[in-house]
């Protein structure tokens, strides 16, 4: 590789970390070819975007950004073969890794980057599998915020046929 096509995968990184929340550093190197091209294809079929790098480049890419990124916890992985699953939803990329697994032995996990936590080794594949999207806790926080709401509604509603009944019995009373 050319020092010229170096600095352009640095600057291609740098513009997909920037435009990313959620990322995850897999090893895929025993695999058959045949294995890796089903792997990426689900990959491409959920919206993940799968790019092997040199870990050298990806880490001149995450030197590049702040320290509030937090990037720098990741270095101690770029080790090896890498291949980084670029993706908008927190967790699908650990699920399908998981449901992959089921019959073969990799990719494994090196690291996943989730909105500034750093999640390192294998072991937090089961953690980030049952992780929540934003679309969830959203629904979540809404149904929240509506329950004493419909619970008002509900006690107003009752409320008018219990004085209504009142009213009905005390007027029966009268005549």
């Amino acid at each position: 590789m050319t020092k010229v096509e170096k600095t352009a995968t640095i600057e291609e990184l740098k513009e997909k970390l920037s435009d990313v929340q959620f990322f995850y550093l897999t090893d895929s190197s025993t695999l058959t070819v045949e294995k890796i091209n089903a792997f990426r294809r689900i990959c491409f079929e959920k919206g993940i975007e799968v790019r092997v790098v040199k870990n050298t480049l990806l880490r001149k890419a995450l030197e590049s950004f702040p320290e509030e990124r937090r990037y720098d916890n990741l270095y101690e992985v770029l080790q090896g073969p890498t291949s980084v699953l670029f993706t908008e939803n927190a967790n699908l990329p650990a699920k399908i890794l998981k449901e992959f697994r089921k019959e073969n032995d990799k990719p494994v996990l090196k690291a996943a980057y989730i909105d500034s936590d750093v999640f390192l080794g294998d072991d937090q594949l089961d953690a980030l599998a049952t992780l929540k999207s934003k679309e969830d806790l959203l629904g979540e926080v809404v149904t929240l915020l509506l329950s004493p709401m419909q619970q008002l509604v509900g006690a107003l509603q009752s409320g008018g046929n219990t004085i209504s009944g009142l009213l009905k019995t005390l007027e029966e009373r009268g005549e």
